[in-house]
């Protein structure tokens, strides 16, 4: 209920936002965890082809960021925003309709594309809208998308028992209803001109080396995130010898989320700089990789460690980024932010992925190092001065 009552003191927009993302992960995850298997055993398709499938759907999405934060940025993400739940709408109903690999590859292209543009517009629109109040936003926004990601896969499982298409027309379903709500009740914006074409956008941002070295820095963030579709789930498993050992990782987060995210960000804002509080999140990643060495059951308290150093960063990393530049590039920043995330988390899962197979506390290891190496470079960026000083660069331009 408090989350709730918390939602309803932001402007429609922002609300229907959240909403928005609860509905974006739902339809996601019903649908995106089963496809292999679909590709696989209903389709009969060598694990290379399936391989070709899901990476094009990958590098679709982490590689065309930039182009999704630029249209935001030039276009006006409201649009960008709609036309990203449209193409993703359009990519499910494929997957569910066509059986051949040319259609299942067009599919790939379409939905990877509209994650590719809907992703950073979201995170532009929640960070113009929401004012002063960017943290709580986009701590709501956690929730969220949380509470999706554990809806998505039960939905899913439970739609699966009728048969795949059933359910990739379930996911094609809501985002259609998404693309409707958005397009009746998002408001449009006037988009403010940058100053100079795409490619001098991109020059001032990947200009900014504070920004880079931040997004650098960052890179712990995402790639132990990631381990909770990787090695906490299979963590679970051999500890429990359980299948559905996995979900319980996500169960933990979300009621965590719900019951905790909030009071958080509330409590840590008024505490010190978002800086401190990004590297002690980072240090709570990666000390929630320590429990396993002692004893495969702690396995379920390290996910609750890596959702609580989430919980603790995320929001306070949303409500910064748009503070490196002008207002203006808001959408290019966060592209270009995702796009270095999408990088890491592939380059982390494959070095993750090796260590689970030469040896078993080594991947544990290797996360613990990489959250506090993290933790530690953006703890030197801000004892350098190289973060943003303030939250809302916004007000300030403006002269509020």
């Amino acid at each position: 209920m408090r989350t709730w009552r918390e939602m309803r003191g932001f402007p429609l927009a922002v609300q229907l936002l959240l909403v928005n993302q609860l509905g974006v992960n739902t339809g996601f995850y019903l649908l995106i965890p089963y496809l292999a298997t679909h590709l696989g055993e209903n389709l009969g398709m060598s694990a290379a082809v399936v391989g070709i499938v899901l990476g094009v759907r990958n590098l679709s999405q982490q590689g065309l960021f930039i182009i999704g934060g630029s249209a935001a940025d030039r276009l006006g993400a409201r649009g960008v925003i709609i036309a990203g739940c449209a193409l993703r709408t359009a990519g499910f109903a494929l997957f569910a309709l066509g059986d051949g690999l040319p259609v299942l590859l067009a599919a790939s292209v379409l939905s990877g594309l509209a994650g590719a543009l809907f992703n950073p517009a979201v995170r532009a629109y929640l960070a113009q809208e929401s004012g002063e109040r960017k943290a709580e936003a986009f701590a709501l926004f956690n929730v969220f998308a949380t509470t999706g990601a554990l809806i998505g896969p039960l939905l899913g499982s439970a739609l699966l028992l009728v048969d795949f298409r059933t359910s990739a027309l379930t996911a094609a379903g809501i985002f259609a209803v998404l693309t409707v709500a958005q397009a009746l009740v998002l408001p449009a914006r006037k988009v403010e001109p940058t100053g100079s074409g795409v490619l001098g956008d991109w020059r001032e941002v990947l200009g900014n080396r504070a920004f880079l070295a931040f997004a650098l820095a960052m890179v712990g963030m995402f790639t132990l995130e990631n381990q909770l579709y990787l090695l906490l789930p299979d963590g679970a498993r051999e500890a429990t010898g359980w299948d559905g050992a996995a979900g319980l990782v996500f169960l933990i987060g979300t009621v965590a989320n719900l019951a905790l995210q909030l009071r958080i960000t509330r409590s840590l804002k008024s505490r010190g700089s978002r800086p401190r509080w990004i590297a002690a999140g980072l240090a709570v990643m990666g000390l929630a990789f320590l429990p396993p060495l002692l004893g495969a059951p702690l396995v379920l308290l390290s996910a609750l460690l890596l959702y609580l150093g989430i919980m603790i960063a995320s929001p306070f990393v949303m409500e910064l980024i748009p503070g490196f530049g002008r207002p203006e590039l808001t959408g290019t920043y966060f592209g270009i932010f995702y796009v270095v995330s999408g990088i890491a988390a592939a380059v982390g899962n494959a070095v993750v992925g090796w260590a689970m197979d030469a040896g078993e506390n080594l991947p544990w290891m290797c996360c613990a190092v990489v959250g506090l190496a993290s933790a530690g470079a953006v703890a030197w960026l801000h004892r350098r001065g190289a973060l943003p000083a303030q939250a809302d660069p916004v007000r300030e331009a403006v002269g509020a």
